[in-house]
């Protein structure tokens, strides 16, 4: 009878819990939540998985690591989120991979997997300001729209508003409709607004994204993220 109602409750899930998964959480430090594309949501933990169309966010004080099925990692900072717009991996057919991600607020570092090292092309950043394209690639993305004053800098002035990037290796393109600008290791680069030429800046005038090392460690506060985070809502016959 236990098993029969189990199967039940899954059959009523909506068609977003049977979703092709192309990530897992590794990593949480706080709360979670993953708004599926057909609407529904849902809070994550360590271990969940994340579809295609998932739009993910974390909550004040939340850092959280995402691993994709070609090892591109993906480490939120706090009030962040970002939509998996597509993910396509195969290592079989390499030509058809393609993974796009958007980030929508906050910020965000991440680590080049396989489809951007067969194909630096098929990989793609999208920020309200400009896009991001890879070249094999660790680098740091934060978007400012008023709520960067807890950000740390160099002149210790808040960040103006804009998409500020930093390159730990390699390079990235960073293009909008008034221009393309081409971000090497150790560079910083910013782009004002949708209308202004994306431009390499100075160290002084650049911001770090920066994540804490708890978030690789799982001690700690990220136990009790995996706490609240709970996976409750999902079942499976046992």
């Amino acid at each position: 009878m236990k098993k029969i109602l189990i199967l039940a409750c899954c059959l009523l899930l909506s068609p977003a819990a049977f979703a092709e998964m192309v990530a897992t959480v590794t990593h949480l430090s706080g709360l979670l939540s993953a708004r599926h594309a057909d609407g529904s949501s849902k809070v994550l933990a360590v271990g969940s998985q994340v579809q295609p169309g998932d739009t993910l966010a974390t909550a004040r004080e939340t850092y959280a690591r995402i691993r994709f099925l070609d090892a591109t990692e993906v480490v939120l900072r706090p009030g962040s989120q970002v939509k998996v717009e597509s993910f396509f991996y195969d290592q079989a057919k390499p030509e058809n991979d393609g993974f796009a991600l958007n980030l929508l607020k906050g910020g965000m570092r991440a680590v080049t997997g396989l489809i951007g090292k067969h194909n630096k092309d098929a990989v793609k950043y999208t920020t309200p300001t400009a896009t991001i394209g890879i070249r094999g690639t660790h680098f740091g993305a934060l978007f400012c729209q008023g709520d960067c004053a807890d950000v740390p800098t160099i002149n210790g002035k808040a960040p103006d508003d804009g998409l500020y990037v930093d390159v730990a290796q390699g390079s990235i393109a960073l293009q909008n409709a008034a221009g393309t600008v081409l971000v090497n290791t150790a560079e910083f680069g910013y782009v004002r607004n949708l209308v202004t030429a994306p431009a390499v800046v100075p160290p002084q005038a650049g911001v770090q994204v920066t994540m804490p090392a708890a978030i690789s460690q799982n001690k700690a506060n990220a136990v009790a993220g995996m706490a609240r985070g709970s996976s409750a809502g999902e079942c499976a016959a046992q």
